[in-house]
């Protein structure tokens, strides 16, 4: 499978990586000399795609933050597949790294990962990448689907009218490169107490606030400093009121439709998601509040 990647002369050994949502198969790839590398596989019908990854990826390793830096782009296994090779970020994952940690080196971090997100959004839009349209009707839809499915849970109109009557407060900003999955899960913990991001796969374009809502979903679950921290990072410790209301919105749309969207994970996945959408209800409030209970001054010290 990797005898047309030049450089696989080199390596000494190759192991898989079972871990994560992508479709992609990954490998740990350890070369002659003991340097250790991604390797990413996928389907050649993706090429265009994931040459496309690649060069955003290649864009995001020039703002100056550790990072998986792009090695090499190209096509294997006699043109059945692409590939990429990136650089290996030795550590830990911050969502096991951050509960063994002080509050306040969590919080810490949440602000390293908040002014990490702002570079990623700094980056500019090529033209030909910037979205003919919003997602609102895309959420809508997902929204729908949902509530066609036979997973609705008690009270789920609450965030289904919130959402419906409020999904104009979204897309309000002009449209940014996101990373598209940020969230602890997709931060390593390095031996130097810095953070390092991995994960780009699911990069897109779009409003830079989506990028929040995995607080509430994933955050929260490993450290609520952290959280709190990377929003106060990313807004310079001013945090707009516009901000607030779209995420409230993205919150509510995300609690509801990733019941559903796990149902072909099996259901201890749904059952994970229905206790996330469940807390999400009582941190707004049942969306009577936007600014959810666990954002406080408790850990500004």
């Amino acid at each position: 499978m990797f005898l047309d990647i030049q450089s696989s002369i080199n390596w000494a050994s190759v192991e898989p990586i079972d871990k994560g949502w992508s479709s992609d198969k990954k490998y740990h790839i350890r070369t002659q000399t003991d340097e250790h590398l991604l390797l990413r596989v996928s389907s050649i019908d993706e090429y265009d795609q994931k040459k496309k990854e690649f060069e955003i990826i290649e864009k995001y390793s020039k703002l100056g933050f550790e990072m998986s830096m792009p090695r090499e782009f190209g096509v294997c296994n006699e043109n059945q597949n692409t590939y990429m090779l990136l650089t290996w970020l030795e550590g830990c994952d911050l969502e096991t790294a951050l509960p063994q940690l002080s509050d306040k080196e969590q919080y810490r971090l949440g602000r390293q990962a908040g002014q990490i997100l702002k570079k990623i959004h700094s980056v500019p839009l090529e033209k030909e990448d910037i979205p003919i349209k919003t997602k609102k009707e895309k959420k809508l839809l997902q929204l729908a689907k949902y509530e066609e499915s036979g997973l609705r849970i008690p009270n789920d109109e609450i965030a289904l009218q919130y959402v419906k009557e409020n999904i104009n407060q979204i897309w309000k900003k002009s449209p940014v490169y996101l990373h598209g999955d940020f969230h602890p899960g997709n931060l390593i913990y390095m031996k130097n107490a810095s953070i390092g991001v991995i994960d780009f796969n699911r990069w897109e374009v779009g409003d830079p606030f989506e990028e929040f809502y995995k607080l509430e979903n994933f955050g929260i679950e490993s450290s609520i400093p952290y959280c709190i921290g990377q929003i106060d990072a990313y807004f310079d410790d001013s945090v707009p009121m516009d901000f607030w209301i779209a995420n409230a919105v993205y919150v509510a749309q995300a609690s509801l439709f990733s019941i559903k969207w796990a149902e072909k994970f099996g259901q201890q996945e749904i059952e994970g998601m229905v206790a996330r959408a469940k807390r999400a209800f009582i941190d707004f409030d049942d969306f009577r509040t936007i600014i959810p209970r666990w954002y406080s001054d408790k850990y500004r010290k």
